[in-house]
């Protein structure tokens, strides 16, 4: 057999499984999560989510919003260093994340079997 016969059984037989793993993996909600930051806001992001009194304080001054939450909350870092923490019957996570006008926040979030809650929202000072 010469070598473009071969060539084309092999991109038949590639074609095919691509389709196969194109319709098996399409319908599901299928996410890499590997890396631990990841997995931390993954497991945040699918739960209910609440806001603490002193959470929901500073989201009515006008340097913080919601969408800044949502894209920390999908974007931010994770500091393993002082998260982690069991408190209050889950367990806090710091989080770090910029808002929409590029300033420094800081995220502190219990993360509770069954729910999540933002406990404080932090402004960072620029030096």
């Amino acid at each position: 057999m010469k070598f473009y016969q071969r060539f084309a059984y092999y991109l038949v037989g590639f074609s095919i499984g691509m389709f196969i793993v194109v319709v098996v993996w399409s319908g599901k909600d299928t996410r890499c999560n590997y890396f631990p930051n990841a997995r931390v806001l993954n497991d945040i992001r699918n739960k209910p989510f609440h806001y603490d009194i002193e959470a929901s304080r500073r989201l009515s001054e006008d340097w913080v919003d919601t969408i800044d939450i949502k894209n920390t909350l999908q974007y931010g870092d994770v500091d393993f260093d002082k998260s982690n923490i069991k408190t209050e019957g889950g367990k806090l996570y710091i989080i770090y994340g910029k808002t929409t006008k590029k300033q420094d926040i800081t995220l502190e979030i219990i993360n509770y079997p069954e729910k999540a809650v933002l406990r404080n929202i932090i402004k960072e000072n620029k030096k």
